[in-house]
């Protein structure tokens, strides 16, 4: 199984002070990763290290080559300026295609037409034209997935990605990283607060908690000391 990234006993944290320390993980094609555990215990921290944002204090990451570049799609938590960002929607979605743009000052043909496929998959191609800003919030989460997946398509990392939606939008964004998960395998990599639909989504959990991490199968996690003081908290 190819290996997308491999963190060896890595310790990350800001100007020399550790918030995550000797993590051991690795990400393989396909594989649901989902990152739950306390506030301030080094989530965000991890996914910024991920993305190569920030360096290790110690330890390495190490990323296959078709992920040297930065090309992996990341869906970020959305700041209230971003909702209101005035674009539309197709511009929104395009500007995940600016890795591979390079210095030329116009999107090619195919990164327009990657961009039209992406919306489709999503079910919001009847959206290209519209204001981003006008749009609800699982519309916005939709376009800013649409947005990822044309930064790559092998991995897509999610930093809380359902914060301010309702319910029902909510499970759409699930159904639809279940279904680019299972049948174009994709790797996700997701933080989340929403304990109960990480545990029906993911195939593996890290836990990282002020007290350790845990690194498993949903089934081990559920049956470790983490695990079930956290399905107790959320009950």
């Amino acid at each position: 199984m190819t290996e997308l990234i491999t963190c060896r006993d890595v310790s990350l944290g800001y100007e020399g002070q550790s918030v995550l320390e000797h993590l051991d993980l690795t990400i393989h094609a396909g594989d649901y990763l989902c990152i739950v555990g306390d506030n301030g215990s080094g989530k965000s921290t991890l996914l910024r290290g991920l993305l190569g944002l920030l360096s290790p204090l110690s330890g390495t990451i190490e990323r296959a080559a078709e992920l040297q570049n930065g090309a992996v799609g990341y869906l970020p938590q959305q700041t209230k300026a971003q909702r209101d960002f005035p674009a539309t929607v197709m511009e929104v979605v395009l500007s995940g295609c600016l890795n591979r743009k390079g210095l030329r000052i116009f999107y090619s043909a195919a990164e327009k037409s990657a961009a039209l496929m992406n919306l489709g998959k999503l079910g919001i191609l009847e959206l290209k034209d519209k204001s981003y800003r006008d749009l609800s919030g699982g519309q916005q989460q939709r376009v800013l997935l649409a947005r990822a997946l044309c930064a790559a398509d092998r991995l897509l990392i999610l930093d809380e990605p359902i914060t301010g939606l309702d319910p029902a939008a909510a499970q759409d964004l699930y159904k639809t990283l279940a279904y680019l998960n299972e049948k174009e395998g994709m790797a996700i990599v997701m933080v989340t607060h929403d304990l109960k639909a990480a545990l029906r989504s993911a195939r593996t959990v890290l836990h990282i908690g002020h007290r350790g991490t845990f690194l498993g199968s949903v089934e081990d996690y559920l049956a470790s000391p983490q695990g079930r003081r956290f399905k107790e908290e959320d009950v």
